[in-house]
């Protein structure tokens, strides 16, 4: 089954967290509130993030209870940078999420679903 894909990109923000998060409920669930693609996987490329820092990590824990609550779906990274693998592992989150799901290019895999630019710009 095709998963649910969330793209973030640019700098993730503590005040960006939350729009994330609606975004990937607005993924997730129908406007009735039924539950879309019960049984696919929810994937998160954060290949485009320019900075890991905390408040990526909080984004990726508030992202995998969000997807945890639907229907106890489990997060997996996707394109997940060195440092931010290293963070995850120091807050004992890599155990949370699936990490280092691919490179965004799983044989079978439809068209990404959701994309969220943080809106923070990037370094440059």
């Amino acid at each position: 089954m095709t998963p649910i894909v969330l793209v973030v990109t640019g700098r993730v923000t503590r005040d960006a967290v939350p729009g994330l998060c609606a975004e990937l409920e607005a993924l997730l669930y129908g406007p009735d509130g039924a539950a879309r693609a019960p049984g696919a996987g929810v994937d998160c490329d954060v290949g485009g993030v320019v900075r890991a820092d905390l408040a990526l990590v909080e984004a990726i824990a508030r992202l995998g209870l969000v997807a945890r609550r639907a229907g106890g779906r489990r997060l997996r990274l996707r394109n997940v940078p060195p440092e931010l693998r290293s963070l995850l592992d120091l807050v004992g989150l890599a155990d949370v999420v699936d990490l280092g799901y691919g490179t965004g290019r799983t044989q079978g895999a439809g068209p990404v679903t959701g994309r969220c630019r943080s809106g923070a710009p990037g370094p440059g």
